[in-house]
């Protein structure tokens, strides 16, 4: 098969028809094999049975559809396992993404050797206050933390590889770095190109203000974890022996004093007068909490859980 198109989607149940109909024109005009996987992310409106609906017409539908929502990484995460063509196509569901990109996506990662295309919605529609200026903010700090040069990190509309979805984990609200996670997987053929992008049709949008801030905090998640992931000891340990060493130090430096005052008969103040001592046994403290941190990280991640464990109550 040529192309995997994922669509995870939240309460699109007026957009669906108009996607599929737009992605099936656009591959039929250009002869690709294809299966379009929907996601139904916990939706509380019609849109599984509009999804059954259009696999009642199409054997290129398939459908996923979540017991509850769990959010736009989850569905990304199930569809990329699900997926069996050759180029893997996300997309969202609001008519924002337009389908005739896919062809160009295509060809650059089939004919250009690219591991990942990542779009870049160079004009956009948004609220310029709301959206367009922390985006840009957010996107040049995402390009200094992960050395990818990429202007649109978070954009919905990307082609991949098919062995990059399969050796990738999306997870909690990863799917805005899935760039950084292929790059960390050792997929450094990675693209970019400038795609159109629309104004919604339906709805409203389902992401607030508060995505700028998770998105910081995933950030620094996935710098901490690419660099100290599979060791975390070489980071709370090295830290946290330097701590407790210079707390000890500290403590060694504040007896000392009182040893030779006492020995040169010479009245000198408690050592629990002293602030330095109250420094030092705060250093000492931290140092092994630091520690500790460390080797309890050491063992969790010598111990995988199901993070991608989720309630799944139909498929097509």
């Amino acid at each position: 098969m040529d192309i995997s198109i994922i669509v995870p989607l939240y309460n699109e149940e007026e957009s669906l028809p108009k996607l599929y109909e737009w992605i099936e024109r656009v591959m039929n005009e250009n002869k690709f094999s294809y299966e379009v996987i929907f996601v139904n992310d916990g939706s509380t409106d019609k849109s599984w049975e509009v999804i059954e609906s259009l696999h009642q017409k199409s054997t290129h539908v398939r459908g996923i559809k979540f017991r509850r929502n769990y959010g736009k990484s989850p569905a990304l995460y199930c569809g990329f396992h699900a997926a069996i063509g050759e180029v893997v196509i996300t997309m969202d569901a609001d008519l924002q993404d337009s389908p005739d990109e896919i062809p160009g996506l295509y060809a650059m990662i089939m004919n250009e050797n690219f591991d990942l295309i990542s779009g870049w919605k160079k004009k956009r529609y948004d609220s310029k206050f709301a959206k367009n200026i922390p985006s840009k903010i957010y996107n040049a700090t995402a390009r200094k933390v992960t050395g990818l040069n990429l202007h649109d990190m978070n954009c919905g509309l990307k082609a991949y590889r098919s062995e990059v979805v399969k050796n990738i984990e999306v997870y909690g609200e990863m799917h805005r770095y899935i760039p950084f996670l292929a790059k960390n997987a050792g997929f450094t053929r990675i693209g970019e190109k400038v795609v159109e992008h629309r104004k919604r049709q339906f709805g409203e949008t389902k992401f607030g203000l508060n995505r700028f801030v998770n998105g910081y905090l995933d950030l620094l998640t996935l710098w901490f974890l690419s660099k100290f992931g599979k060791k975390p000891m070489h980071f709370f340990g090295l830290y946290g022996s330097l701590m407790f060493l210079l707390g000890f130090l500290a403590v060694l430096a504040v007896g000392v004093n009182k040893l030779v005052a006492i020995f040169g008969h010479v009245k000198a103040p408690l050592i629990t007068d002293s602030p330095y001592f109250y420094l030092a046994i705060l250093a000492m403290v931290l140092g092994t909490q630091l520690f500790l941190t460390g080797f309890l990280g050491e063992i969790v991640a010598r111990n995988s859980t199901e993070r991608n464990n989720y309630k799944i109550e139909k498929k097509i």
